[in-house]
């Protein structure tokens, strides 16, 4: 019989919390570290979510009980009609279809072109690559503020000012990628491009046929956040955008607020939900390969 001892059981067996051995104070530890972590966690993980969540139920109120005092978090009736009044009163699926155009697109050319370049930077061995390489991916640290203007200047001289191809052409290229995409090409062992190269496969066979399928990681990760950072930019499209039929969605509710006498919150949080809904459903199919590839994409060998 034991007096002073706890007991936990796990798996049909009994194991001595209180063990007085080294061992087992680790193991109290340890155990107590780890509830202290999820502690932490699901505290963060309620302060990650909870504006997502006032942001949704929001969309359900009437517009005088948005910002109610003391706050509301639940309505009391869910006024579904704001859904409605949203895609009736803004050109809603207009924004949305400029939106996905650009954002598919520009996540097109991104993988594309920083995939390809990466695969250059990582195999191909030239004069002055490795300073080629660290003054691109030193653009990283240059905001786009400092040379947004005559960036405009330029798009305006080629006549693609006030056009989705501005948009496109601004962001096809992305240092980030190429960064992202050369890091998990040099896990990728070498001798599996020697050996290709013995069978007469071109540099651009190799990459074609051997790094991109070994690549689905690091693809999904660069696909993810491009077309994430695309789908929300904001600045983008508020400078090169001045036709109200070429409006992305961030642009279109914005002037849709701004328009209203009385300005409705709760048809513009309706609007933000249906906003987040793609991206949030884009994380849950493509997580899993997300994490794979950032995790993967800062190792070597």
């Amino acid at each position: 019989m034991m007096t002073a001892t706890q007991v936990l059981v796990t798996g049909g067996t009994l194991r001595k919390l209180s063990d007085p051995t080294p061992a087992g104070r680790v193991r109290t530890r340890r155990t107590v570290g780890r509830v202290i972590g999820y502690i932490a966690l699901i505290i963060a993980a309620i302060g990650l979510l909870a504006p997502f969540a006032w942001m949704v139920m929001s969309s359900l109120k009437n517009a005088n009980e948005v910002f109610s005092v003391p706050v509301v978090w639940v309505p009391e009736i869910f006024v579904w009609q704001n859904y409605v009044d949203i895609w009736t009163k803004s050109d809603m699926l207009v924004w949305i279809r400029n939106t996905l155009f650009l954002a598919v697109s520009v996540t097109f050319l991104q993988v594309l072109t920083g995939s390809f370049a990466a695969y250059g930077f990582a195999r191909i061995r030239f004069a002055g690559r490795d300073i080629l390489f660290l003054a691109y991916i030193g653009t990283i640290a240059v905001p786009w503020q400092s040379y947004m203007i005559p960036q405009f200047i330029l798009l305006s001289n080629l006549k693609v000012s006030n056009t989705l191809w501005s948009i496109i052409l601004l962001q096809a290229f992305g240092a980030f990628g190429v960064f992202l995409m050369k890091q998990f090409y040099e896990t990728i062992p070498e001798e599996l491009s020697e050996a290709a190269r013995l069978d007469g496969l071109s540099e651009y066979g190799i990459w074609r046929r051997i790094m991109l399928p070994l690549s689905i990681p690091a693809i999904a990760s660069l696909t993810l956040l491009t077309f994430v950072n695309t789908w929300n930019d904001y600045l983008g499209p508020l400078i090169y955008l001045r036709n109200p039929d070429l409006w992305t969605i961030q642009l279109g509710l914005k002037s849709f607020v701004s328009n209203l006498f009385d300005t409705n919150y709760a048809l513009l949080f309706a609007g933000l939900t249906i906003s987040v809904l793609p991206i949030a459903i884009i994380f849950l199919l493509g997580q899993k390969y997300f994490v794979e590839g950032i995790a993967t994409s800062g190792m070597k060998g």
